[in-house]
C-alpha cells in the first residue's frame, strides 16, 4: 500500500507557532523532490508538544497541500485509547489516507492490551492503519504474535519498525502475510530492512535529503543494491548526525542549512543541539553533497 521515502515531517515553528506558509512550502518541495507520501503530526514533527487544534491543523494542511499527489499516513497515536481514536476520526475527516499509530506509550500496558487498543481502533475507524513499534520511546513493543492477531482487521495493513532488529522483518512477513506493508523506522539500517523484505522508511533524514532518500529507495526496490549501497555512504554520517542531540533539534538544524527559508524553533522540553551536534551535522550535509 506504501512504499518508498516517505518523510516523517518537521513542524516549522516560527515565534512559538506554526508557520503554516513554511510548512506549506516543505510539503511541495518534499513531493517535488520525490517522497513518496508524507507523515505529518509524528515524533520528529513533535505532536507531543502539540495541542489537539494545531495537531488536526497540521494534518489538515499536508492533505491540502499534498493535494492528492502523494498518501498522507497522518499521526495519530496516543498513550490514551479514545485519544487516538478521535485523532483518527479527526484525520479521516480531513482527508488523510492512514493513521500512523505507535503504540501505548508510558502506561506499559501487557500484549493483550496493546492487541485491544489496536482492535479497538480498527473496528471504530475504515481509516487504515500503519502501526508504529518504537520499543526505544514507548518501553511497550507489539509482538509479532500480536501482529499476526491484529491481521484478522482489514485496516490493519502495517508497520513501522523501529525496533532495529532486522530478524523482525522475516518474523513478521511470516507471521503477517507478504503483502503486509513493512516500513523501516531508521534510517541508518534501512539497507538491511530492504534487503529483508522492506518496502520503504519513514524517515528523519528525508527532511534534509530527499532526493538522495529517494534514489536509495528507488534503488533498493530495483534491486541495484550497489547503487543503494553508495547511496548508503553517502547517507549514513547524515543518518547518525541527526541522532547526535535530542530529536528533532539536529534534524531542524539540518533542514535550516539546506533550506534557510525554513524557521528551526524547537519546543520544550527539546533543545536546541549542542556545538557538537551541530558540527556533526554540518559535516554530514558536506559529505551528502548537501551544503
Amino acid at each position: 500500500m506504501f512504499s518508498g521515502s516517505i518523510p516523517a515531517l518537521v513542524t516549522p515553528f516560527r515565534d512559538g507557532r506554526l508557520d503554516e506558509g513554511a510548512f506549506r512550502a516543505l510539503v511541495d518541495w518534499q513531493i517535488s523532490e520525490k517522497s513518496a507520501a508524507l507523515v505529518p503530526c509524528g515524533t520528529t514533527g513533535e505532536s507531543a508538544t502539540m495541542s489537539i487544534e494545531e495537531h488536526n491543523r497540521v494534518i489538515h494542511i499536508c492533505v491540502e497541500q499534498a493535494a492528492g499527489r502523494v498518501p498522507v499516513i497522518a499521526g495519530c497515536g496516543s498513550n490514551d485509547t479514545m485519544t487516538a481514536m478521535a485523532h483518527m476520526k479527526a484525520a479521516q475527516a480531513a482527508g488523510a489516507d492512514a493513521a500512523l499509530v505507535v503504540a501505548p506509550y508510558y502506561n506499559k500496558p501487557n500484549q493483550e492490551g496493546v492487541f485491544q487498543h489496536f482492535a479497538f481502533l480498527a473496528e471504530r475507524s475504515p481509516l487504515p492503519i500503519v502501526m508504529y513499534n518504537v520499543p526505544s520511546r514507548t518501553i511497550t513493543d507489539i509482538s509479532v504474535d500480536v501482529m499476526r492477531r491484529l491481521r484478522q482487521y482489514p485496516t490493519i495493513v502495517g508497520v513501522k519498525d523501529a525496533t532495529g532488529n532486522l530478524g523482525r522483518v522475516t518474523a513478521q512477513r511470516l507471521a503477517c502475510g507478504s503483502d503486509f506493508c513493512q516500513l523501516s523506522g531508521n534510517d541508518e539500517t534501512a539497507l538491511g530492512f530492504a534487503a529483508m523484505g522492506g518496502v520503504g522508511c519513514i524517515s528523519v533524514s528525508a527532511n534534509v535529503a530527499p532526493r538522495l532518500c529517494a534514489e536509495f529507495q528507488a534503488a533498493c526496490a530495483g534491486g541495484d543494491w550497489a547503487g543503494a549501497l553508495a547511496l548508503q555512504d553517502r547517507l549514513y554520517p547524515l543518518h547518525d548526525a541527526l541522532f547526535s542531540d535530542a530529536s528533532p533539534g539536529p534534524v531542524k538544524y539540518a533542514l535550516g542549512r539546506v533550506r534557510p527559508d525554513m524557521p528551526c524553533e524547537v519546543r520544550l522540553p527539546i533543545t536546541w543541539p549542542s556545538e557538537a551536534s551541530r558540527a556533526a551535522v554540518d559535516r554530514a550535509l558536506d559529505i551528502a553533497g548537501l551544503i
